[in-house]
């Protein structure tokens, strides 16, 4: 079945190029009838052709589930964590649970800022960007598969193409009595190029989803990235991490308390 979802174009095509190609070639070997018979035309170099449309087919199947909005970011689920965090002083281990039991990939971005409330700013944030970057790789699963096939796709089509040829050359110079039938060689180089058709059959649609997906990975990545500053803005403020810099900028004014001499005197021992 799944195989059928990727070939059957090829097999309209097929049938097309041999309504077309006139009375020239013998009609049992131009025509295909089934998706079994387009396979055992295109010789060998089927079977890895078929092999990378039921590993494309699975991929897209398994992404298209994985990349839904509510596994990726739910609705209202800031505004959830929002409400048992309060103003971020208590409540904390019940908005862990409320992460852990969501189990999005927002969500788990948002549970390594809650874990690490209270401390500094930049940590919190240090924190928030690495587990970003964790589920950014996670949604971005088995792309390089999809990747992989596209290339190898076309590759194995012309592969086909050229060794069909190769063998259809062979039997015309083999054969006296092919001599001057050039329906023969036709016939041979017809079955030789339906492996390319395959190959870009498989490819295209391949790289069509490829790229969908990159590009709807894009979009939830900014979107997590903008609610998790939003999070960091609201409970872990700037100013938490500006209190560490008030010394400095006290000597740097020329401001700060300078102790007398004299007690300066009194508290190095004789």
């Amino acid at each position: 079945m799944s195989a059928s979802l990727i070939v059957w174009p090829v097999v309209l095509l097929s049938q097309t190029a041999a309504g077309a190609a006139g009375e020239g070639m013998p009609p049992d070997a131009v025509k295909v009838l089934s998706i079994w018979d387009f396979i055992v035309k295109g010789g060998p170099v089927m079977i890895p052709l078929g092999a990378c449309s039921l590993v494309a087919l699975t991929i897209i199947l398994e992404r298209v589930v994985s990349l839904r909005r509510r596994r990726v970011i739910p609705p209202g689920f800031l505004a959830g964590l929002r409400r048992i965090l309060g103003d971020g002083t208590a409540g904390r281990e019940e908005a862990l649970e409320y992460c852990q039991a969501d189990r999005s990939s927002m969500a788990m971005i948002l549970a390594a800022g809650v874990r690490h409330l209270g401390a500094s700013r930049d940590w919190v944030e240090k924190c928030l960007q690495d587990a970003g970057q964790r589920e950014v790789l996670r949604l971005r699963k088995y792309l390089r598969g999809l990747a992989v096939v596209v290339s190898v796709s076309p590759m194995l089509g012309l592969l086909g193409t050229v060794t069909g040829m190769v063998r259809s050359f062979q039997t015309v110079a083999s054969s006296g009595e092919a001599l001057g039938k050039a329906e023969l060689l036709a016939t041979g180089i017809y079955e030789a190029l339906i492996t390319t058709v395959a190959g870009l059959t498989i490819a295209i649609p391949v790289l069509i989803a490829f790229h969908w997906f990159s590009a709807r990975i894009e979009r939830f990545a900014g979107e997590m990235d903008y609610m998790a500053a939003e999070f960091l803005g609201q409970y872990a403020p700037r100013q938490m991490a500006s209190d560490d810099l008030r010394p400095r900028l006290k000597r740097l004014r020329g401001d700060d308390e300078r102790p007398a001499e004299e007690e300066v005197e009194a508290a190095v021992p004789a």
